[in-house]
Formats: C-alpha cells, structure tokens, sequence
C-alpha cells in the first residue's frame, strides 16, 4: 500500500490535525496487515482431514467465492479467501488450516509460478453441479462415489435411466456412473446368483423400466441411455465411472445394433459373430478386446484383469499415480494430485485394464506396470472429458455383495478416495479452450 505522505511531511503538519493523520496511518497500516488466505494444506503431516478439507472448498465455490488449487504445492493444496465463517467451517468439519498473511501467500504464489518450479496455481470459479446415475432405492453405502460426497459434505442429485434419455444430463456439470452394467446382461450375476431374491427382483425391475421407457429388452433401453451420456460428454460434460461401469459403458457403445445377449438375459439368441461386427470407432478408451460369451462367467470382457492378476498379493498391491506437468498439462496433473504417489490397490467386478486395449489417445494417469495394468484412465470426447477408475471402494479390498459398508471416518486422508475428489473439483477449474 502507498501513502500520498511521509515522515518528512508529517513535521509540517499543523499539530491539531497530525495526531488523527497518524491515526489514520496506523489503521490503514494495521489493515494491510492483518488481510489474508487460507490454506488448506493436503500433505501427508499437515492435514487431519484430506476427504473433508474438499467438501469446504466446494462450500466456498457455493458461496460464489473463488479458491486457487495448488497444484503439486504440499500434496496439492487449497488457496482460500479469509474469513471467520470459513475458519468456523474448518473447526466444526476438523479439516487443518494455516492463516497467512497477503505477503506470504503472494511468496507462495511467486514460488509456483517459477519456471523451475513444477507446481501451478489453478483458479476454481464456481461449484459444479453434481449428479450420480443410480437406481433410486439403493442405498448411497453401495458407491464409493456416493459415500465420499456424503461425507465429505457435497450435494448431488441421483438421476436414472428415464431422467438420462428424457435429456436431462444438461442441467448438469458432472455425471458419475454408478457401477452399472450397460451391456443388459444384469452384471453378469447370472452364474452365482441368478437364485438369489435380490437378483431375481431387479431383473424385473429392469425389465418393467425398459417397457415403460419403450423398449422390447433391457439391452436396448441401456444401449440408449448410453449414448445419451456418451452425447453428454461430446457436448461439455464431465463423466466418471467406476467399476464395472466403464468397461460395460464402452462395450455397450461398440455393439450399439448388436445383440450380445444370450437367452437368460433377453430371452433370444445371441447374433452370430456378434464378436466381428462391434464397432470400437464408438467407443470412449478401449478397442481391440473380445467379449465374454460364457453367460456364467462373472466377467464382460478382456477389458478386465481381474482374473489375471493373481500373482499380486494383497499387501503388495498397489499402483502408481503418473507424474505430469503442471505447467503444461494441468489436467492430469489436477486429476493426480494426492500426499502419495503410491496408492492401495482395491478389488471390484472391473478391477483394472488392460493397457495394451486402452486408446492411444487416452491418458493412463495410474497403473500397475509390473503387471500391464492401467487402473486410472482420462481422456477428451469432444467438447467433454471422461475419466474411468478401475475397483470398487478404495478402502475395501475385496468387496463382496452384503459386505457391510466402508465408515469413512476411519479413513479421512484416503488416497484412493481423494482421486475421486479430484474429479468432482475438476469442473470448476477456469476453462481454457481446447480443440474439439
């Protein structure tokens, strides 16, 4: 700050007017000192609460406030504005803070913009509007994705197949799939569970939905509704998917046309060589896999390595966030950010990839090279983005159906939960244009 005076003109002042010019001098003094940022910091000593320290950033961006990420600066922290709401929101939801002054944050600011430097400061302007493709009675304890927003605190609106194809994914910012199968092969439970009264009820559940919707069979009412979201993308959207959700996605766009079914999910027949006639031209991140025709396998493709990877042991099962640069590539680097390079691997019905089927022109930002494995994947569809995890909950290796659920409380500073975040913050970052 510059004053229009200094101690030289101050002796010429008249001494019934100096004592509240110094005054003023000193309050406009004190101002300048006492103005500040918050930083969340996300590094692994620093911060009790990593899941949560995302929910209050997304609070502040629903206040129409706007928060700089720091991009590989302390595991990828958070610049906000001061304020004694923001410190009180800290308090209750037990997320760490450090109060600095406008000089130390412009020092940090300086710092990150050094081209020696591989950190970027990226400015998040509003919050994104969130929704999760799921049936409207399950329970939000089943999806990774729908229990770390409810406890990192982030609103969301479950949408389903009719709200999908009644074009209703615009209202939207971020899209995130619940582990579904868009394939119409009910998630190829048949061979285990196709007793089981829960199955049994959601086939018919499925099959009164796509007759309501207007379609003879399932597969054909999920192979529209996945390219309405495949048409979100294209148009702007943000797409996550987990699970069994991206693999059966991708193979649902390549046999669009094409019956992949067998008798007991859609009562008919198979199409002969349905195998020759998919079209990997339509899909998002995958070609060249062949499908599983035995209806009995618990599998949908060659996509998924899940069976491949017994010799990896449990404690032993980890893989690698890939590192980029920040400058350059803020994407990745934004999607990658976490206080670890090194993340717990996690079991689901589409565990990981295999890396010799993943696109060319997708960006594989976590894998497992020992074993050929791509388990976090992004890429560009248009003017959209689209971002697959392999597994099912991060912090539940080896989740089986009527497994209780994961209590997030014991795992606030989860890496393989805070990719998940990473994405759902990703939307507001400030765009830049990009060639479609």
């Amino acid at each position: 700050m510059t004053y229009l005076f200094d101690s030289f003109s101050l002796l010429r002042i008249p001494e019934r007017i100096k004592r509240p010019v110094l005054l003023l001098v000193f309050l406009l003094s004190s101002v300048a000192a006492s103005a500040s940022m918050i930083l969340l910091p996300m590094d692994a000593n620093s911060q009790e609460n990593h899941l949560k320290a995302y929910g209050i950033t997304y609070w502040v961006l629903s206040k129409q406030q706007k928060v700089q990420w720091l991009l590989n600066y302390r595991g990828g922290s958070f610049l906000l504005p001061d304020g004694e709401p923001i410190r009180n929101e800290c308090r209750i939801r037990g997320v760490s803070f450090e109060v600095l002054s406008d000089a130390q944050a412009q020092e940090i600011l300086d710092g990150i913009a050094s081209p020696s430097q591989n950190q970027e400061a990226v400015i998040l302007e509003k919050a994104p509007k969130i929704a999760v493709y799921s049936p409207k009675d399950n329970p939000p304890w089943d999806d990774a994705v729908t229990m770390v927003l409810t406890y990192a605190e982030i609103p969301y609106v479950t949408v389903y197949d009719q709200e999908v194809l009644e074009d209703k994914l615009p209202l939207y910012d971020w899209l995130h799939l619940h582990h579904e199968d868009f394939t119409g092969q009910y998630g190829k439970f048949y061979g285990a569970y196709r007793a089981a009264p829960w199955y049994i009820e959601g086939k018919r559940e499925a099959e009164t939905l796509a007759r309501k919707l207007g379609y003879e069979k399932v597969s054909e009412e999920k192979g529209a509704v996945a390219l309405k979201i495949r048409n979100y993308v294209i148009g702007g959207g943000f797409m996550f998917a987990m699970c069994s959700a991206t693999d059966s996605f991708d193979i649902a766009l390549a046999a669009q046309g094409v019956d992949i079914c067998e008798p007991m999910f859609d009562g008919d027949p198979s199409e002969p060589n349905y195998q020759e006639k998919l079209d990997f031209g339509n899909t998002f991140a995958f070609s060249g896999f062949t499908l599983e025709r035995n209806p009995l396998r618990y599998e949908f493709s060659s996509i998924d390595m899940t069976s491949k990877r017994e010799n990896i042991p449990r404690d032993s099962d980890y893989f690698s966030l890939m590192d980029f640069s920040a400058k350059w590539d803020p994407v990745p680097t934004m999607l990658c950010q976490n206080h670890t390079a090194l993340v717990k691997g996690f079991m689901g019905q589409t565990t990981s990839f295999t890396r010799s089927q993943v696109k060319p022109t997708v960006l594989v930002l976590g894998e497992n090279r020992l074993n050929g494995e791509a388990r976090y994947i992004h890429g560009i569809k248009g003017r959209g983005f689209f971002t697959f995890y392999g597994g099912h909950d991060p912090e539940d290796y080896q989740h089986r159906v009527g497994d209780p659920k994961t209590e997030l409380e014991l795992h606030p500073n989860s890496p393989g939960y805070r990719l998940i975040l990473n994405n759902v913050l990703f939307p507001a970052a400030r765009k830049k244009k990009q060639k479609t």
